[in-house]
């Protein structure tokens, strides 16, 4: 039989959610169920004078009304999770309805519990609230400046953390034979799902146990963290996810919303539902990006880049998200040097309380950030030294016989061959004759511009071996069973959590090609913290690299007992018998054999084991791999310039990319594709907006620009194969490599086409006026 992995093969999940067929969290109705709606501030900064809620109790249909002082005492704060050693972190408490202040537009003060979503929106309104309104602010570098508004009095400046990364001294920058210095800031997302934010609790006062389906990217953290939120027993708390409309980020952290839901259906004893809707989404969900990056880049004048030091101002919004403090830390400022080998590199960030939503991860999360940075910087180098672009990236590419290579700030690339991806780039975009006709049309008074984007990111959560080192507390492993029943079928239980990346069919092809059963006899068990024992779940692009490798190491334990059992079975040594394509025989006797079904059969019914052997076949895997993965690529935009309007359109985009061993290439693919359009997005059109006060300008999609599908030409991708040595597949991360590599790529291109011009620097995103009034004040003529 053919080996699966590395075939197109069609998804397993389609076919059930574009029939309309799938479950999503809105899709329950459940005998007795309430809906939730929270009411939420709409001042950046304000004092809580009183709360009236007479009305709303009042309304035909409401159930219950909440406020802060109401649950004052009965539910905790909702911790941060990611505490970097050596930051000096001041964590201030977010309780899940504000309790004397509000701090940014969209902090809960109420929550109304009604018999319709309606009912509880209609009433929700009746609420009256009196607000003290105070100064606010919005800006993170104007937040650090003496005089600013404050946040929290215990939060001098507004400083939440400082974290320095690496060193580079005065002396670094002043003998360098070039100095080039830029401010290279990434704007505020929204993850805009398809899906939501949402969660329905219902609590069972027979047995006290308390089931939660909530949209999340990793139950078990859910679990773990509003266990303690609400003070109750973890085993008692089940987490569910159902059918799940995408996360990018905004699906990680633990919300004071859930806990709310959770502890009105404890206190009702009736289950209750809240789904966010898009203007609250804008609102109060994590967002992502949003850092202010200072940097000066050192180098000489024949294309060497020999230090980097960078600051950077890190909003992190009115309250610490669950991975908050980690990005702009550990993921930007260890990755810092990207792909280049650059003996000194030092980042300094200010995480920056503001009267803002929180951030925090959001497809790359710090790693996009950095690569728009350094490479938007690269170009800026090479154009003021007079260099190719693509020429400077070589000069400074580790090269493939360094690896294991060490970059600037310590960390430990695992495998790469950086050049042979950019050369790929190049030749697939026929580099050389787009220079050649730049130049002509630039004569025809046509404004075409090439971007160019080499990145290499952090990828794979996991590691123990070198968490401490960077931050974390504690590895993040991953765990997987496999389990088989006595007809030859497989249940997989694994703890990462899928929501649109395809994980079932590509665990399954690995599950197919180590068992040699039908691809359709395997099965598996996602997003149920009951069912699967642990996980850490979806983010970083970790789910093949650790998820998969750990249901791989899983498997490999079925076929050993299954093939101790044979030997058994088979009157032979263990040593002799062989395993391929499903069959289990011994060596140089053919007919000697027994089908994997067979051997399930005898383990679970036990007929005739090994002595001392248990019955069953189901084995358990904890994989914490020894190092990260460091997927990389380059990619290259083309884009037009309309200079009479700042218009843009993007005339080609090719992705050369390398994740490691490609188990599905359609499925990969999509990610690199979702991953470009976020990415562009961002260079282009997206953007959360809010004034200096912190008042949100951007509340629905009439004023955040989504890209559309029209927006894009067909995308031209590749992948080059360079194995990872940490894992059994050779799989790096492939989810985030599009976003990385691609809003530098977009903006680079623009800054190319615009450079004539005058145009040296425009901040994101690139929208056509933005575009225009910067080539009017370059010079060039209307």
């Amino acid at each position: 039989m053919e080996k699966m992995v590395g075939q197109r093969i069609k998804r397993k999940e389609d076919p059930k959610l574009i029939t309309g067929n799938g479950m999503y969290l809105d899709d329950m109705k459940i005998p007795g169920l309430l809906h939730a709606s929270i009411v939420r501030s709409p001042h950046p900064h304000a004092n809580i004078v009183s709360i009236d809620k007479e009305k709303a109790l009042k309304h035909p249909g409401v159930v219950a009304v909440y406020t802060g002082k109401d649950l004052e005492g009965k539910i905790n704060p909702v911790p941060t999770s990611w505490k970097v050693p050596g930051m000096d972190l001041i964590e201030t408490k977010q309780y899940p309805l504000a309790i004397n202040t509000a701090r940014y537009v969209g902090d809960g003060v109420a929550m109304v519990v009604a018999d319709s979503k309606y009912t509880a929106r209609d009433a929700a309104e009746l609420i009256e609230v009196d607000y003290e309104v105070l100064p606010s602010i919005a800006n993170q570098k104007e937040a650090r400046k003496d005089g600013a508004p404050q946040i929290y009095d215990e939060v001098p400046g507004n400083v939440a953390f400082k974290y320095v990364a690496g060193e580079v001294t005065d002396e670094d920058l002043e003998n360098a034979e070039v100095v080039m210095k830029g401010s290279y800031n990434t704007q505020r997302v929204a993850p805009s799902p398809m899906e939501t934010r949402n969660s329905l609790a219902q609590y069972n006062p027979g047995s006290g146990d308390l089931k939660l389906y909530v949209g999340s990217q990793n139950p078990h953290i859910h679990r773990m963290v509003l266990s303690e939120v609400l003070n109750f027993p973890e085993h008692k708390l089940h987490v569910k996810v159902a059918d799940m409309g995408g996360g990018f980020g905004g699906k990680i952290g633990v919300y004071p919303d859930e806990a709310l839901v959770s502890y009105a259906s404890m206190d009702l004893k009736r289950p209750v539902k809240w789904v966010e809707t898009r203007n609250e989404h804008f609102q109060s969900a994590n967002a992502g990006r949003d850092m202010m990056v200072d940097l000066e880049l050192a180098g000489t004048k024949d294309g060497k880049i020999t230090a980097l030091r960078a600051v950077n101002h890190a909003n992190i919004g009115a309250y610490l998200a669950t991975f908050g403090p980690g990005n702009p830390t550990i993921d930007f400022g260890l990755m810092l040097s990207g792909a280049y080998k650059i003996e000194k590199a030092q980042c300094t960030t200010y995480g920056m309380y503001t009267n803002t939503m929180s951030v925090d991860s959001y497809r790359g999360a710090g790693k996009p950030e950095v690569t728009f940075m350094l490479e938007r910087a690269v170009d800026d180098f090479a154009r003021k030294i007079n260099m190719d672009p693509i020429e400077v990236r070589r000069i400074n590419f580790a090269s493939k016989e360094e690896f294991p290579f060490t970059n600037a700030q310590g960390l430990i690339y695992d495998s790469g061959d950086y050049v042979k991806a950019l050369d790929r780039a190049v030749e697939k975009s026929d580099y050389h004759a787009l220079r050649q006709k730049q130049e002509e049309l630039r004569e025809e008074g046509r404004y075409i511009g090439i971007g160019i984007s080499s990145y290499v990111e952090l990828s794979g959560f996991g590691p123990s071996a070198v968490a401490g080192a960077i931050g974390f507390q504690g590895g993040i492993w991953e765990n997987s069973t496999v389990r088989v029943h006595p007809g030859g079928t497989v249940t997989v239980y694994t703890g990462t959590s899928p929501h649109g990346q395809g994980h079932d069919t590509t665990f399954s092809q690995i599950v197919k090609d180590k068992l040699g059963i039908p691809y359709e006899d395997i099965n598996f068990v996602f997003n149920d913290t009951r069912a699967v024992s642990m996980g850490w779940g979806t983010y970083g692009s970790r789910s093949l690299a650790v998820g998969g490798n750990a249901v791989g190491l899983a498997t490999d334990k079925v076929v050993e007992k299954g093939r101790r059992i044979a030997a058994h079975l088979l009157e032979a040594e263990v040593e002799d018998i062989e395993f391929e394509e499903g069959v289990y025989s011994v060596r140089d006797d053919n007919s000697r054999r027994k089908t994997f079904q067979e051997i399930a059969k005898a383990a679970n019914f036990a007929w005739s084991l090994p002595e001392g052997m248990e019955p069953g076949l189901e084995e358990q895997t904890f994989f914490d791999p020894s190092n990260f993965t460091y997927p990389f690529g380059t990619h290259i935009a083309v884009v037009e310039v309309d200079i009479e309007t700042g218009e843009i359109e993007i005339l080609r985009y090719i992705a050369v990319d390398d994740s490691g061993k490609i188990v599905n290439p359609t499925v990969a693919e999509g990610q690199i594709l979702g991953g470009i359009a976020q990415g562009v997005g961002q260079a282009l059109w997206e953007g959360v907006q809010y004034d200096e006060k912190g008042q949100l300008q951007s509340g629905s999609f009439m004023d955040y620009a989504m890209p559309k599908a029209n927006f894009f030409p067909k995308i031209e991708m590749e992948f080059t194969e360079t194995l990872s040595p940490v894992n059994q597949l050779g799989s790096k991360g492939v989810a985030e490599s599009g976003t990385t590599g691609s809003i530098a790529a977009a903006a680079n291109a623009v800054m190319d086409a615009l450079a004539p011009l005058g145009v040296k620097h425009i901040e994101l995103p690139l929208k056509p006026e933005k575009v225009w009034r910067a080539i009017q004040k370059g010079g060039a003529e209307s």
